[in-house]
């Protein structure tokens, strides 16, 4: 086991290696970006556990009752919590706060998303770059050495391609799941929206 380990260790370190400096920042990006894609990932995963229909969101919201943690969980049950801890007893005035409770939860989904594009935006560019200073490398060999130096000429070549190549194995699966999460945040927002309409009628009522 530890034979294998050691082993894939030095593959990845060579392939580092031979994609020049440009790995690090690309390194450094894909591990960034992950931890939000896993964050944002398990946050929702939460939020669609032991879901509260609207019916129980009313009872506990009448009753002044917090949800109990070990029976409910996800948005509804959070949008409740929230609501109970800043309501005022004005029937009027607690809309405004069942409003705003809904937006500032719905800001929350959103939370990391935009950042999680960004940096799978700047992964193929930094793969370019690569591309570009693997390829001054290569013509810089060639104006030394012409084209006699085929090893010299084939490190920047490498450099080249490698950097491309993980640029791209950084951002398409990165765009992919912010898609993937974006549908999960507007599916819970749109949860929220029903709640939060329904409370806001009967608490008019």
């Amino acid at each position: 086991m530890m034979e294998v380990l050691l082993c894939q260790y030095l593959r990845l370190e060579n392939y580092l290696r031979t994609g020049g400096p440009v790995m690090i920042p690309l390194a450094l990006v894909s591990l960034v970006m992950w931890l939000l894609i896993v964050e944002r990932a398990l946050f929702f995963r939460r939020l669609r556990k032991g879901a509260m229909d609207t019916g129980q969101a009313w009872e506990h919201v009448r009753a002044g009752r917090t949800p109990d943690p070990k029976r409910f969980s996800g948005a509804v049950c959070l949008l409740v919590a929230e609501f109970l801890a800043r309501r005022s007893g004005d029937a009027g005035l607690d809309r405004f706060i069942l409003d705003e409770t809904v937006l500032r939860l719905n800001r929350r989904l959103d939370d990391h998303l935009a950042a999680i594009g960004v940096l799978a935006a700047i992964a193929p560019l930094l793969g370019l770059l690569g591309t570009v200073t693997g390829m001054i490398t290569t013509f810089d060999v060639m104006a030394i050495f012409g084209t006699g130096n085929a090893k010299a000429m084939a490190g920047g070549i490498s450099e080249a391609l490698v950097t491309t190549q993980t640029g791209l194995l950084v951002a398409i699966p990165g765009l992919y799941m912010k898609g993937f999460l974006e549908r999960r945040a507007r599916n819970l927002k749109q949860r929220l929206a029903r709640t939060g309409y329904y409370l806001r009628r009967q608490l008019a009522c």
